[in-house]
């Protein structure tokens, strides 16, 4: 590596890889973070996310914080546990069903614990554009409202990971050279389970936080996740390709229990959702930004970037899209996979 490309690598690390450098600061213990208004407020949600404090993700989550105290005049606010020290996502869930938290940010492993039928907004090769899954939660944001609602949360808005590729030591350039991958699943991920059988491949089974040091030894040679998350984690540095066909796009959303909010003023619980609806859409399209920045940097570190041919691609998604039937009745009905299939199919024969 050139002295150039280490000072854009250390330079980058600084304003980027806020998940690696940041969660190190709470191995010590929980702790909770105040937004800058440190008085109290008369309801404090109690709010996990393994995002690490300073990261955008946090950011925004504070600004909501801020302005949901300004507008309650101090009645409703946070508290925040950034960084993981809740634990993972379904501890943060166990604890919230338990009354130690009231809410949490979530990826869809997290939400398909709550609601697995909103999985089917991940299914591989569902989507070709952004402005296909924009398109789809117009048409179905009222459907998984009422799943959360009917699940016992209140969904305070969608703050997505972006689309997901393949990164890898050995170049990937077909199903076959993808069965052959030693790849990690995020551990108790059953969408990415069937994704993979779908491919005759028996990936190995990690938490998040294990997957560099598995890299960095061997364990694993290949791994998935956006281009934001690829430099975030540092699995950049232990990779070498990425595959130039998204397999899916990753969702993300913040939820608090409707049981820990039946003593707040519905007032105040409107004023929630209209403050934090608008705000996380504003991150999603931040991430959005930064993922593409991501994909440049990830160029400038070496990553090759691997281009598939027509055909090839059309393989991928074959045998992906055939993994769709296998979760019907195991995270979502027929009637709702043909529902989400429609509307996306009929946008894009009408799109420009």
């Amino acid at each position: 590596m050139s002295c150039s490309s280490s000072i854009r690598r250390h330079a980058w690390s600084r304003c980027v890889l806020a998940t690696a450098l940041l969660a190190a600061a709470f191995v010590a213990g929980p702790r909770a973070v105040l937004s800058a208004d440190q008085t109290k407020p008369r309801f404090q949600i109690k709010f996990a996310t393994l995002a690490p404090e300073g990261s955008t993700w946090m950011k925004t989550m504070h600004e909501i914080d801020v302005e949901v105290r300004r507008r309650t005049d101090n009645r409703l606010g946070f508290k925040f546990y950034p960084g993981g020290v809740q634990g993972d996502e379904k501890d943060v869930l166990r604890k919230i069903r338990a009354g130690q938290l009231h809410g949490g940010g979530f990826t869809g492993f997290g939400l398909g614990a709550v609601a697995p039928e909103v999985r089917v907004n991940e299914l591989p090769f569902m989507f070709r554009s952004l402005d296909e899954l924009d398109h789809l939660r117009s048409k179905t944001d009222p459907y998984f409202d009422g799943l959360f609602a009917d699940k016992g949360f209140l969904h305070l808005g969608w703050a997505d990971v972006g689309f997901i590729y393949l990164f890898s030591k050995q170049p990937i350039r077909s199903p076959d050279d993808l069965a052959k991958a030693r790849m990690w699943v995020w551990a108790g991920d059953p969408l990415a389970e069937l994704f993979f059988e779908a491919f005759d491949l028996s990936p190995i089974p990690l938490s998040a936080p294990d997957v560099l040091t598995a890299l960095q030894t061997g364990v694993v040679d290949a791994v998935y996740g956006s281009a934001l998350s690829c430099i975030a984690l540092q699995w950049f540095t232990r990779i070498d390709y990425m595959t130039d066909v998204p397999i899916t796009h990753g969702m993300g959303a913040a939820l608090v229990s409707s049981s820990a909010l039946k003593d707040v003023d519905p007032a105040d619980v409107k004023v929630l959702v209209e403050v934090s609806h608008p705000l996380l859409r504003a991150l999603t399209e931040k991430t959005r930004v930064q993922n593409e920045e991501a994909m440049g940097e990830l160029r400038k570190e070496g990553v090759q970037v691997i281009e598939v041919t027509p055909d090839v691609r059309a393989e991928f998604f074959r045998v992906g899209r055939s993994s769709w039937k296998d979760g019907v009745g195991r995270l979502y009905p027929q009637e709702l996979l043909d529902r989400v299939d429609s509307i996306v199919n009929d946008y894009r024969a009408s799109a420009p």
